[in-house]
Order: structure tokens, then sequence, then C-alpha cells
């Protein structure tokens, strides 16, 4: 039995080994493999990636970078299906300098199948393979590989070529385990970067440098000869140059871990980070790179597609000038232009710091992308003598900017003061408000930037409780149903979820979202108020029956106070958690119930009334239960003061959040009397 078990470890070792990585070499082994070894819940695996990013010298051009990738993946079952489908973004700047445009070469690739033991194969073709023109600076490549079925393997290569010298981030993880990765970055001397490995990535990867010594050579013309007579000579030079390497050799990288209330799990992920710090050609003075946060303010300002757009006020002075008739309350100023951008143009799907097609078009033909909004709120507020500024901000997609940088950054929003009083500004969406931001805005700090050049970091967290409140008004009835009456109101980031989420919803498929998932819960006479005024809370009011509120046992009657509203399951069930826990704004939820008891019964036994905290005054949780004849009340508060909840809390704040859900399913027992 031990000459056997030897003999298994051996096959696996010489299987490990004798793998091959090169294109088109696929095994059947990999094939027959039906779960990940280590991670076995993993619906696909990267078996091998490779990613060299180099820069090559082109005679008239300069240095190219070249960015080469290759990526073999096992694909388990149909929830990795959609790992087949690749999207490559390109800098493409169709109204400027194409100098910079990024270029996709040698695409390629293969599906991998297992039929009767044999190795079928399944090339790319051109039909499954897209562009689209993003906007006016992107372009996506979208692949998808043909023939995938559970168990089969893809593999794909493709080389990016640019002009641009800087390089964009690394990912070192991904949401599925990387069996094997091998990377490389390799910059010539002069350009000169800082890298950074992400702080807040769980998983940190070893890394190496070293120096390599390379060389190019280029061509010069010149012209020689007498007066009567000239000819163009060339002549051949020679450049040795070094070459700054980072390298890694990865092997085993543990997969993102998908954990409930993330922000975004690739702010966690593990990446290499490079910015341009300087740039040296031989006897050409130093070109410093690294750079401030003022810098970057002056070089946004001087960009014609940001400070430009701020200046014009042309296209609307006529319109604003009668809106702002005889208004003087900078209050009410901000407001009406606040809802005039809204109402006026409509966002087109599009995040960007830079107008895409103009302030003055966009007002025009009544729709832009975000920066062609915004900028223009911005302006007309400055118009009207107030004090707003643009705030720059990367979304939840996009990761957070750990330096400097103009690039780090995919959105724009308007920060206001009047009367000392700051508020944050988005009319891109229908139901945003003053300090109610789009939830993909909510990303850790904004940078604000002012006309002088100067900026700030201005915390994006909502500091104020969204608040539920619930009053819930029922009578029970001795063939142990319930009839009852609720009353729903939300405030504040509450109030927008629920306006998004029901948008364009008839009354009946509002009804039905409310029945949705709740047994035999039958609701009528469903009543909205202020659906579309988002300066007032959004109310909730709807009559309801429900069958089996009550459950005899043995002559007993068993119910659960809050009915169809209790919580379900308590969503932080893993023992250790990896990232923080955020509920993206602070929340305030408070239930009054008033229960008639069914005739002929009368309380058994009740749940203790009871508090409980979490960290200090970061979360509370208020129980009280009274019974007043045969009326029953009781009052739940719920308090999660802070929005972000750190790993380290984790244990503590899981307790506090299951003692909650525990507390608030507790049955109060009837008897007859």
């Amino acid at each position: 039995m031990k000459k056997m078990l030897v003999l298994v470890i051996l096959m696996i070792s010489h299987f490990s080994i004798a793998q091959d990585y090169r294109f088109g070499k696929v095994s059947k082994e990999e094939l027959m493999e039906t779960v990940h070894p280590d991670f076995p819940e993993a619906n696909a695996a990267i078996l091998y990636k490779k990613q060299n990013i180099r820069f090559v010298f082109r005679q008239g051009i300069g240095f190219m970078q070249e960015n080469e990738v290759y990526e073999r993946i096992k694909i388990y079952n149909k929830e990795g299906f959609d790992y087949a489908t690749h999207l490559v973004k390109l800098y493409s700047n169709s109204e400027g300098s194409s100098s910079n445009n990024e270029e996709l070469f040698g695409l390629k690739g293969i599906t991998y199948t297992l039929v009767e033991g044999k190795i079928e194969e399944d090339k790319l073709k051109k039909d499954g393979i897209f562009e689209e023109k993003t906007n006016k600076y992107w372009k996506t490549t979208k692949f998808t590989m043909p023939n995938i079925q559970e168990g089969c393997i893809i593999e794909f290569e493709y080389t990016i070529q640019s002009q641009n010298i800087g390089i964009d981030d690394i990912s070192l993880q991904k949401m599925i385990p990387i069996n094997k990765m091998d990377f490389k970055v390799a910059t010539p001397e002069y350009f000169q970067y800082k890298s950074l490995l992400n702080p807040k990535a769980t998983y940190i990867p070893n890394l190496s440098k070293s120096v390599n010594n390379e060389s190019f050579t280029y061509s010069t013309k010149s012209d020689a000869g007498t007066f009567y007579v000239r000819k163009t000579e060339f002549s051949t030079s020679k450049v040795d140059y070094r070459v700054d390497i980072i390298e890694a050799n990865l092997t085993k990288v543990p997969p993102l871990k998908d954990e409930e209330y993330v922000d975004n799990v690739f702010n966690y992920q593990a990446k290499l980070i490079m910015e341009l710090n300087m740039i040296k050609y031989p006897n050409e003075p130093t070109r410093p790179l690294s750079t401030t946060w003022e810098k970057v303010t002056k070089i946004i300002y001087d960009d014609p597609d940001f400070g430009i757009q701020l200046n014009k006020k042309g296209y609307y002075d006529n319109d604003l000038s009668l809106l702002l008739k005889d208004v003087s309350d900078p209050i009410l100023k901000a407001s009406l232009i606040f809802n005039h951008v809204k109402s006026k143009v409509k966002w087109n799907g599009y995040n960007g710091y830079t107008a895409d097609v103009g302030v003055a078009r966009a007002y025009k033909d009544g729709t832009g992308n975000s920066a062609d909004i915004n900028l223009m709120l911005i302006s007309m507020l400055r118009y009207a003598g107030l004090d707003a500024n643009p705030i720059l901000v990367s979304t939840k997609n996009n990761g957070i900017p750990l330096l400097p940088t103009r690039t780090g950054f995919n959105y724009v929003i308007c920060g206001l003061v009047v009367d000392d009083s700051a508020m944050l500004l988005d009319a891109t969406q229908k139901f945003t408000a003053p300090n109610i931001l789009p939830l993909k805005s909510l990303n850790w700090l904004g940078r604000l930037i002012r006309k002088d050049e100067s900026s700030d970091w201005i915390d994006l967290t909502p500091t104020v409780s969204s608040k539920e409140l619930v009053s819930l008004n029922f009578k029970l009835n001795s063939n142990l149903s319930a009839i009852g009456k609720v009353r729903r109101q939300f405030t504040d980031y509450q109030a927008f979820v629920n306006r998004e989420r029901n948008d364009n919803f008839s009354n009946d498929q509002m009804i039905e979202s409310i029945e949705k998932g709740k047994a035999e819960l039958e609701v009528t006479k469903l009543e909205i108020e202020n659906f579309q005024d988002v300066s007032q809370p959004l109310t909730q009011i709807y009559e309801f029956s429900f069958p089996n509120a009550l459950e005899d046992i043995g002559g007993k009657l068993y119910l659960s106070p809050l009915l169809f509203l209790s919580p379900t399951e308590n969503p932080f069930k893993e023992d250790k958690r990896e990232y923080p826990i955020d509920f993206v704004y602070p929340i305030s939820d408070k239930y009054i119930v008033n229960i008639m008891l069914p005739e002929g019964y009368s309380v058994d036994s009740l749940p203790q009334s009871t508090k409980m905290e979490f960290n200090g005054k970061e979360g509370s949780f208020t129980y009280l239960v009274k019974e007043n004849g045969s009326m029953l009340q009781l009052s739940i508060t719920i308090d999660i003061n802070k929005a972000l909840i750190l790993s380290d809390d984790y244990e503590q704040f899981k307790k506090f959040y299951q003692f909650m859900i525990e507390k608030q399913k507790e049955k109060i027992v009837l008897k007859k009397v």
C-alpha cells in the first residue's frame, strides 16, 4: 500500500513537472481534471498565465511598448463559462493625436475538448471577435471562445503595441485560482518608474529585480559631395543601454474571495503599480515626471476637455438668466440649477472626468457623459456666483488611485459650498440629490481641485444615517391569519436605492416585488408618496393579508412578530473575513409593531427586552416589547453608525449581527384564556 501511495505521488509530481505551457500543448491530463485540487469550489482556473512587457526601439518612432499576454484557462462547469469571454481595453483617440493609440496584434485562441479520448480543437474565428468604440478615447476588443463546454480548456494570446510609455497596473490575482504565472517588466534606463504593490491586498507576491544590458541600432543620413554632385550617405550607430527588470514566477496564487458587502473586491487585488517618474535621454536634460497633486491639478485644468468646458457659458446664459430672475437665496439658486441640468441633459452611460461631446453640444442635444453634465453644472453654479468646484473621483469598479495621477480617476462630481455648508452634487441620475450620489462614486476619497490649482482630499463616505422607519399594525384571527397595514418610510440613500430599483415599475409590479418570496402574502391598496420628489422621504403604504401568521403547536399559538418582514439569515457566515464589510452608508432602521391578539387568547410568554452594542458607538440594537391587555407593542431599533467595518472587527460584528437576527426571530407564545 505504501509503495502504491509513493507511486501515485511520483506520478502527480511528474505530471506537474512535465506540463508544457507552450501554445497548443494542452494535455489530456489537464482536460480530464474535474475539480481544482486546492480550490474545489472554483468554477474555473488559470492553469498558466504569461505576461511580458518590454520596450522595443523602432527607427523613426523611438521606443514602442509591447505587452504580450498568454493565458490557458480550465473551465470546470457552466458557472465558469463567463471566463470564455474576454475584453481588451485600448486607448484610441479618434479626434486628437493618434501617436499614443494602442493596437492589438496577433490575437489567436483555441478551445480544447476531450471527445472519446481524443483532443479536439476549435479555433477562434473572426465571428467571435468584436470591436466597440467606447468613447472618443477608448475602444474595446471583445472575443468569445468557441465550443465552450464543461471540462474544456481555452488558451489565447495577443500583443498590445503602443508608443505610450505609461504602464497599466499589472494584475497578479484573479477571482479564480492561478496555478502558475510568469511575468516580466523590462524598462529601458531612459524611463524610470516607481513600483508599488497594492498595500490593500491580502496576498503579497514575491518579486525580483535585476539589470540587463541591451542595445539597438539606428540609421542617420547626411548629404555629401561637391556643389555639382550631391549624394545621400547613410550611417548606422549602435547604442548600448541598461534595462531594469521586475519579474516573478508565481505558483498557487489564491483567488480573490467573493464576500458579502465588499465595496469592490478588486481594490484588494494583488497588483503591481508602476508610475513613470522621470525621462532621461542621452545628451538631453532630465524631464522629471514625479508629480504632486498640485501638478496633476494644473495638467487637468489645462486640458481643453476640462478647464475650457468650465469657462464656457454662452450656450446657457439666456436660459439661466430667466431661471434665476429675482432669485437671491443661494440655496434656491443651487436647487434650481441642479434640477435644470438633471432635466435638460441625460447621461449617455459613459464615465469620464473630461468632456466627451463638450458641454455646449451636450446642452443642445440633451445627452452627454458624466463630465459633460457635471462640468456644465459647476459652470452654471459659478455663473450664479456660487462657490463650486470639480471633485475627481474613481468609481468603485476603477479602483483607488494610490499615487498622484490623473489617469487613476474616471469620474467627476461637483463640490458646492453655501453659507459655510459643503455639499456634493451629481446631476447624471434622476434620483440624485444634494449629498446623495450614485453608489458607484462612493469610493473612499475624491480630489477637489480649485481654480487657483490647489487641491484637497474630500471624504466621500456618507456620515448621515439613511433611515427606514416601519410601522406595522395587524390583527390576528382565530383562523391563524393576520390582516393589517404597513407604512414604510425611507430617507437619503435608502430612498435613493428604492427609487432606482422601482423606477418605471407599475403599481402591480411594485406589489409583486413586495410579495416576492413572502409565501402567501397578499398586498392590496398600495400607495407611494414622493416617488419623484427626491427632496422628501419616500413613503410606501399598503394593506395586507397573511394566511399563516400563527403556528398552532399543542394548542398554543406561536408568532413571529415581524411576520413577513422578519430577517431571513445572517449573510456573515464565514469564520474569518479577508476584506472589510462595506455597508456604503450608515444605516438606521426602526420598527414599531402593534399587534391585536386573537379573541380568546392571551400572552403565555414574550421575548425579553434587550439592548446590545457593537464596538462602542459603532452599532447598537434595541428590542423592547410590552403587553397592554389585548394589544402588544414591539419596538426594534438597528443602528449601524459606521459604514465600513474592518476585518479585524469581523468576529465581534458577526456575533452582533447574529444576535440581531436571532432576536428578531424569537416567537411570541399565546395561550387560550
